[in-house]
């Protein structure tokens, strides 16, 4: 019976009734369960064998009581009382041996037991009692020795963690994979915001957490709450309670939490007090960073995951649209904490969101708007927040969608934004952020500047005309850009550059022989167009 698995493959199984009627020294009296199947279960702490007519007063609780039926109550009453002391003191099952006394078990006796519960076993053929005992007793020793190891393992393990500096994240998974059950760190507000699944999804794990949460109640104790028979364990953080972790059950109808499961979650709490001491970002920051991170790669296992995990953390993320933004920041100084500063400014004025740092100096909001609320006057209260934290912010936004699991395309677009935005780009007049309709082409090319095939066609197109103009202090370029920005027209052209006509009919000359072009064709002013808005994007970076 003895399991020399490591921490992370969950407890060895405790000893049980149906475990010991399964041994062979036992099996060959040819045990039958009279009443009691479903109390099989049961654990099984020690062997009892006993010819009195109270055992229990000999008993503690656990016990596999053995008898040959001998001391056994003549009248009715009798055997009543013998078995409900058996049953208080918590007796795991009696078995009787129907050998010497009695060929078949009395019917008070039967009557009794399937009343209280209590497993009753007969034994067809003589065993000996003493040999049964040295073997359960054998792996019962066997199996608290193992359990010994296993804690002193598990107390390894946790403080490996604490030692090397290990962050939440790390803490969590190592308790859901120590227990084999699910594992979850809240806040005092009932928001979910670490959870590792063990046999189960995000999406069965975190549906409904703040109400589910609230039902077990709260307390300083590790102890197993509410019927669903949460085990939780407090979090502190400088010597007041922060919050809790919580280790869920394998199943609906799976075991109660054993002392194994108990020391494992201590051990996490422990060593998440220790990790938010050397951690100082606040943990629903951390949090935010990861959901929006998961939401922008794509990294849920199912639409629903991302819905119950951004839900945990207090997003609506019922609601049918969303718009992604980010908050490009310029002058923020080390030390100052604009994610928290702006998600509480959000949230004072009534807007849904979460906010995390996706980038150095790049913050993503997820806003979660109302029904028939427009989504523009709520990204304008953005800007106008971010612009208090950093009045050099630059905010550029995604397009509405209208399902969480569609964010990513919208970070998509606000980031495609955001790399086509130069540093001092006007706004537009109407409007205090950038979005994917004010991307044209010379803030497409900038955005594509470091492509070396766009390098390689500006210098193939303009080249020579650059290298004239270095080698001999002329100013061609600017004549090709005054000629090119009039559409071809010559006179437009030569009175933008302050010029004459004959010296712009000239100078166009030179410019077509340089570049052998033609400036009368419009294909081959577009191309030399595009190359132009190319060089000016590759200057202004």
């Amino acid at each position: 019976m003895n399991d020399d698995r490591p921490p992370g493959h969950g407890p060895a199984r405790a000893l049980t009734v149906a475990d010991v009627l399964a041994l062979p020294v036992l099996a060959k009296g040819q045990p039958q369960v009279v009443t009691g199947v479903p109390q099989l279960d049961r654990p099984v702490r020690w062997v009892h064998i006993t010819e009195l007519t109270d055992p229990a007063s000999f008993l503690k609780g656990g016990e596999l009581v053995l008898t040959t039926g001998m001391p056994l109550p003549q009248d009715g009453a009798g055997v009543r009382r013998y078995v409900d002391e058996l049953a208080d003191v918590g007796a795991a099952a009696l078995v009787i041996e129907l050998v010497r006394r009695y060929h078949r078990p009395p019917d008070a006796l039967v009557d009794a037991c399937r009343l209280r519960g209590l497993p009753l076993v007969t034994l067809a053929k003589d065993v000996n009692f003493l040999e049964v005992t040295q073997v359960v007793h054998a792996l019962l020793l066997g199996n608290q020795a193992e359990a010994m190891r296993r804690t002193q393992r598990i107390h390894e393990a946790f403080t490996a963690l604490t030692l090397r500096g290990a962050g939440p994240e790390d803490v969590v998974r190592a308790a859901a994979e120590m227990c084999g059950r699910t594992v979850v760190l809240e806040n005092l507000v009932h928001q979910a915001l670490i959870c590792e699944p063990s046999g189960s999804t995000v999406e069965e794990a975190l549906t409904d957490w703040e109400e589910r949460s609230r039902a077990t109640g709260a307390d300083g104790r590790t102890t197993a709450r509410g019927p669903a028979e949460w085990l939780t364990a407090p979090v502190e953080y400088q010597g007041e309670r922060w919050g809790r972790v919580v280790m869920l059950p394998a199943r609906a109808d799976g075991p109660a939490p054993g002392p194994e499961d108990v020391t494992v979650l201590e051990r996490t709490a422990m060593a998440l007090t220790v990790a938010r001491l050397i951690h100082p970002t606040p943990w629903e920051r951390t949090a935010h960073r990861s959901a929006l991170r998961d939401l922008v790669e794509q990294r849920h296992r199912s639409a629903e995951d991302a819905r119950a995990r951004c839900t945990a953390l207090g997003l609506p993320a019922d609601r049918d649209r969303f718009v992604a933004a980010l908050v490009e920041l310029r002058t923020a100084g080390e030390g100052t904490e604009p994610e928290a500063g702006l998600f509480r400014e959000l949230r004072a004025v009534g807007v849904s969101a979460l906010v995390g740092e996706l980038a150095p100096g790049r913050l993503g909001v997820l806003l979660a708007l109302r029904p028939a609320q427009p989504w523009r006057p709520v990204v304008e209260r953005l800007c106008g927040l971010a612009l208090r934290l950093d009045p050099r912010a630059v905010v550029t936004v995604g397009s509405e969608v209208t399902d969480l699991s569609d964010t990513a395309r919208s970070f998509r677009e606000a980031a495609r934004v955001a790399e086509a935005t130069p540093p001092g780009q006007p706004l537009p007049a109407d409007r205090s952020f950038h979005e994917l309709s004010d991307v044209g082409l010379p803030r497409l090319l900038y955005a594509l500047r470091e492509d070396t095939r766009i390098q390689e066609y500006a210098e193939h197109q303009l080249g020579r005309l650059i290298d004239h103009d270095t080698q001999h202090g002329t100013d061609l370029l600017t004549t090709l850009r005054h000629y090119l920005d009039a559409a071809g027209n010559k006179t437009t052209a030569a009175r933008r550059g302050g010029l004459s006509r004959e010296t712009m009919y000239q100078r166009l000359r030179v410019v077509e022989r340089l570049l052998d072009r033609d400036l009368e064709s419009g294909a081959q002013r577009t191309e030399l167009h595009v190359a132009l808005t190319a060089l000016d994007a590759l200057r202004a970076h």
